[in-house]
C-alpha cells in the first residue's frame, strides 16, 4: 500500500511517500480503505521527535491518528459493522495516513459529511466532548472556549451550542466571522479578556474550556471563580498546578457515535481549513506547524 512515512525524526521534509506493509486488524478492530486522514498537532510533534521520550515510535512510522474510509476487513468480535460501511474514527497514535489503516474506535459517517469533513471529526470531536463532559451540564450556562477557531475549539463550540450553552469564543480578529457562523460570540485573545467578558456576559461566565494552551488558565480560573469550572485539553502542566480538569482524548466509539448523530441532525459539521493530496503531506504538516488553522487540515488519498 502507499503510505506517508518518516524514517527519522525531524522537519516536515522527512516525510516521504512510499510502499509499506498493509496492517491487519486485531480483535475488536477494523481496517478501512482510507479516503482521507487529518493532521493533528500530535502528528507533527511525533514526527519532529518532540514526544519521543513519552511516546516512542518504531521507525519508519506512518503519521496520523484519525481517518475516514470504507471498511474492507473486520477483526474478531466486531459486531454491527460490515465490509463496505463508510466510517470515521481513530486508530493508534500513528498509522492513519496510508491507503489502509486500522481503527479501534469508529462510527458510521453521516451522509451529509464529505470525506474531508469526516476525516477531521474523529480526534477533534472526541477531545472536545471529553472536555465539555468534564464540565457537567451545559444547558442554560455560559461557556468560554479559549482557542475556538481551531479543530478542537470549533468542534467544542458547535457541540456546546447544540447542548444549549451560550458560547463565547476567543480567536484572532480575522476568525471572528467564522466563530459567529458556528454560533459563538467572538472576542479577541489576550490582555483585557476579563473586561471584555464583563460586557459580553454581564451575569458572568459559568464554565471555560481551554483548547489553545496560550497561558491563559490562571485567567480562566479567575474568570469562572473555581478551577472545577475549567477544563483544559491542551495545557496539562498548568491544569495540574491549578487543579482544573485535565482531559486527554480517548478512542471512544460512543462519543464518535454522538458526534455522528449531531452531524445527521445538522448541528455539528466538522470544519476544514484546507485539504492536501497525499503527495503534499509535507506541505500539510508545515501548514499545521506554522500556526492555528481555521478548523482541520486534511490529507486526501
Amino acid at each position: 500500500m502507499r503510505a506517508a512515512r518518516f524514517h527519522e525524526y525531524g522537519g516536515a521534509e522527512k516525510l516521504v511517500i512510499e510502499q509499506a506493509r498493509a496492517p491487519r486488524p486485531g480483535p475488536g478492530e477494523i481496517r478501512v480503505r482510507v479516503a482521507a486522514a487529518s493532521v493533528n498537532p500530535i502528528d507533527w510533534k511525533l514526527r519532529a521527535g518532540a514526544l519521543h521520550r513519552l511516546i516512542p515510535l518504531e521507525l519508519p512510522a506512518i503519521p496520523g491518528r484519525d481517518a475516514v474510509g470504507t471498511v474492507d476487513e473486520v477483526g474478531d468480535g466486531v459486531r454491527g459493522t460490515s465490509i463496505g460501511d463508510r466510517v470515521f474514527g481513530l486508530g493508534g497514535v500513528s498509522g492513519a495516513t496510508a491507503e489502509l489503516a486500522v481503527l479501534s474506535a469508529w462510527a458510521q459517517a453521516p451522509d451529509a459529511w464529505s470525506d474531508e469533513q469526516a476525516a477531521g471529526a474523529g480526534l477533534a470531536s472526541v477531545t472536545a466532548m471529553r472536555g465539555l463532559n468534564a464540565l457537567g451540564p451545559l444547558a442554560g450556562r455560559t461557556l468560554l472556549v479559549e482557542g475556538a477557531a481551531g479543530g478542537v475549539g470549533s468542534a467544542a463550540v458547535e457541540i456546546a451550542v447544540a447542548g444549549g450553552a451560550t458560547v463565547i469564543g476567543t480567536a484572532r480578529e480575522d476568525n471572528h466571522e467564522f466563530l459567529t457562523s458556528l454560533g459563538a460570540v467572538p472576542t479577541p485573545y489576550g490582555p483585557g479578556l476579563r473586561q471584555r467578558l464583563s460586557a459580553l456576559a454581564p451575569h458572568g461566565v459559568d464554565l471555560a474550556l481551554d483548547t489553545a494552551a496560550s497561558g491563559s488558565l490562571d485567567d480562566l480560573v479567575a474568570i469562572t471563580g473555581d478551577p472545577s469550572r475549567v477544563a483544559t485539553v491542551a495545557d496539562h502542566a498548568a491544569g495540574q498546578r491549578l487543579g482544573t480538569h485535565v482531559v486527554n482524548a480517548e478512542n471512544d466509539s460512543t462519543l464518535l457515535s454522538t458526534a455522528a448523530e449531531l452531524g445527521r441532525q445538522g448541528r455539528y459539521t466538522p470544519r476544514v481549513d484546507q485539504s492536501y493530496p497525499l503527495r503534499r503531506i509535507a506541505h500539510a504538516h508545515a501548514h499545521a506547524e506554522r500556526g492555528r488553522p481555521r478548523g482541520k487540515i486534511v490529507i486526501c488519498l
